[in-house]
């Protein structure tokens, strides 16, 4: 085992140049959830150079691709990968780090395939993490049906083993008024906006009796149409978040009082829509596997840094643990104290920093996967704690 550990470090550092490349090229085009034709061509046409089978478009997402190898009967491994940018701000995420972490996994994994245990291994190209749900559409479709443990890294300004992540649900409230000259007849309008900002007062209030591990953000999408008529139609978009499911829909019930109260007190008329099919869940954890990450970490030279509570998240990735026993160790690729989704996290994606940090977690993930399919009692060892949680 040590030897072949050994391989797959010396096979990472042999594709760091290449890897390095498709990180900032994926940087450097940044597109948004479902859009990323680029990303995952290019990530496509690595895999199958290193020797995968590539299937692009799995599950019904055009974007979405999963690529496999084979070694004999055994466990099925799946390394995810995400590389989608957000709106604006590129990869302030880092998801070109997450992906060519994954991939240069996969392909460490592909250089010593001959001397591999039996079992598969898959690279899963996960769409649309930033809202839209990618990996909830690839459950949904059944990709994950017949993959025993799954894992995927993230970039952070430190590394840590595991991060609680918070399950999310998403509203858009539409406030319907009616138009009037703002200045000549403003007693013949009704307000929208007023019903609109009236909910964010509301739920400023609320935040007073919420758990301090719960969020409510949330933005105005729409807020008129001039300065001189009376709004006849405003919106907003929520995000609700909590650590357990049940509390996020208590708290997101709480917050569809608010502006329904906003727009009675108001005179206009509401429309809520549920995001059903954004939900993210919370972040299941398992330590049978986060103990052989562990492991294979500090065999690379990563160390763990303080951990923050209240730097809480959410992803999709969290489904996933849902469902099958699942690991997001967040691994440093910034200064300490670097926010991530802001330009400064962005430009840290693609600094020597960011390089030495996907490198360390594509070895890792690369070795972790090895023990996985030399002793499946592990992965049977993932399986009973999954159960149990």
């Amino acid at each position: 085992m040590n030897a072949m550990k050994d391989a797959i470090v010396q096979a990472v550092d042999r594709l760091g140049n290449e890897l390095e490349a498709l990180s900032h090229r994926i940087h450097d085009t940044p597109e948004l959830g479902y859009q990323e034709t680029q990303a995952c061509a290019w990530l496509s046409e690595f895999l199958a150079a290193k020797g995968f089978g590539v299937e692009t478009g799995v599950g019904g997402v055009a974007t979405a691709f999963r690529a496999t190898i084979e070694t004999g009967g055994g466990p099925t491994i799946a390394i995810l990968c995400e590389y989608d940018a957000l709106p604006g701000i590129g990869h302030a995420c880092g998801h070109n780090v997450i992906a060519t972490s994954g991939a240069g996994a996969g392909a460490a994994l592909a250089a010593v395939k001959g001397k591999l245990p039996g079992g598969r291994i898959q690279v899963i190209g996960t769409p649309a993490e930033e809202g839209g749900a990618g990996k909830v559409r690839l459950i949904e479709a059944g990709v994950f049906k017949d993959v025993d443990c799954a894992m995927m890294i993230h970039g952070f300004d430190r590394t840590l083993l595991h991060s609680d992540l918070l399950g999310i649900v998403r509203g858009t409230f539409e406030y319907t008024g009616r138009a009037s000259h703002a200045s000549a007849d403003p007693w013949a309008g009704i307000n929208a906006l007023d019903a609109c900002i009236q909910t964010f007062n509301a739920v400023s209030m609320l935040r007073q009796q919420m758990r301090p591990d719960c969020r409510i953000h949330g933005i105005i999408t729409h807020g008129g149409a001039a300065a001189n008529i009376i709004p006849e139609y405003a919106a907003a978009t929520f995000y609700v978040r909590a650590p357990r499911i049940d509390g996020m829909w208590d708290l997101y019930r709480r917050v569809v009082a608010c502006a329904e109260g906003a727009a009675k007190a108001a005179g206009a008329g509401l429309k809520v829509t549920e995001h059903t099919d954004t939900i993210y869940e919370p972040m299941k954890r398992n330590q049978t596997l986060l103990d052989l990450f562990a492991a294979n970490m500090a065999t690379v030279g990563l160390a763990e840094g303080e951990p923050i509570p209240d730097r809480l998240g959410s992803s999709d990735v969290g489904n996933v643990s849902q469902v099958i026993p699942a690991i997001q160790p967040m691994i440093g690729i910034a200064p300490t104290g670097t926010a991530i989704h802001t330009r400064d996290f962005a430009a840290a994606a693609v600094t020597p920093l960011a390089r030495a940090g996907m490198l360390a977690a594509a070895k890792t993930m690369a070795m972790t996967t090895l023990d996985l399919l030399a002793d499946p009692a592990r992965v049977r060892a993932a399986k009973e704690e999954f159960a149990r949680r």
